[in-house]
């Protein structure tokens, strides 16, 4: 679990780069940025997969290949009732989340999987607007990622899905975090990877710019949403958003 000394719930804290209340005076058409997690920071979409499958394995559940991408984006109380539900784990739901959550910090912490060039890119945007982030993982799994990560001193907020009332593709969790920044959502850029994100960034009347997950890649429709697709993390820039 994390420190005492970890954020909770998305506490506003003294970060690098504007003041969210100089943003807000200036003609810049950005605001705010909100970064996804998983897929976007973490290499980690398929580690999700290994640690529920696995599990719904051992309890003489049902699992199928779609599994995984028909979770993405959902809250943790809404996949741990789908693998109740539908792959039938006879746990009850809480106790469901709660274990998987407790294999994700284990492998971690083992082994954090940061996608390359997260640091930077996310040093890079924090120069030059305030952040947030808006992911369906557990807060506990939040916190330690960008404590292990050494991301955490960039983000002004940070929200889960667990915290509002619908994970993505509804637009609850995007839709916080701009809240949370003082951010008009329409002056606020989504950085995605999945389907069901970007999907959720659009709802959220916010422009999104989709880096697709290679493991899971949004169907091409959801893909067109997009404002703007990127290749990878070295291509996210000041200048790219501008």
């Amino acid at each position: 679990m994390p420190s005492k000394r970890t954020r909770r719930r998305g506490d506003v804290s003294a970060k690098p780069g504007p003041a969210a209340g100089e943003i807000v005076k200036t003609d810049s058409v950005i605001s705010a940025i909100i970064f996804d997690l998983d897929g976007v920071l973490l290499d980690s979409e398929q580690v999700w997969d290994e640690v529920r499958e696995q599990l719904v394995r051992e309890r003489g559940g049902r699992w199928h290949e779609q599994a995984q991408r028909e979770m993405m984006g959902m809250s943790s109380t809404e996949w741990a009732r789908y693998m109740h539900d539908q792959l039938g784990v006879p746990d009850p739901p809480e106790e469901i989340s709660a274990e998987v959550v407790r294999r994700l910090e284990d492998r971690y912490r083992e082994r954090l999987p940061l996608i390359e060039g997260a640091l930077e890119a996310v040093e890079r945007l924090a120069a030059n607007w305030p952040l947030g982030l808006a992911s369906s993982s557990n807060r506990e799994l939040i916190d330690l990622v960008l404590d292990l990560g050494g991301l955490a001193r960039f983000f002004r907020v940070t929200v889960s899905s667990e915290e509002v009332a619908r994970g993505k593709p509804a637009p609850d969790v995007y839709l916080e975090a701009a809240r949370r920044l003082g951010a008009p959502p329409e002056r606020s850029v989504a950085i995605e990877d999945s389907e069901n994100g970007i999907r959720a960034g659009k709802a959220a009347g916010m422009r999104v710019v989709a880096i697709p997950n290679p493991h899971f890649p949004p169907a091409e429709e959801a893909l067109a949403l997009a404002d703007v697709t990127l290749g990878s993390l070295a291509e996210l820039r000041p200048s790219t958003l501008a």
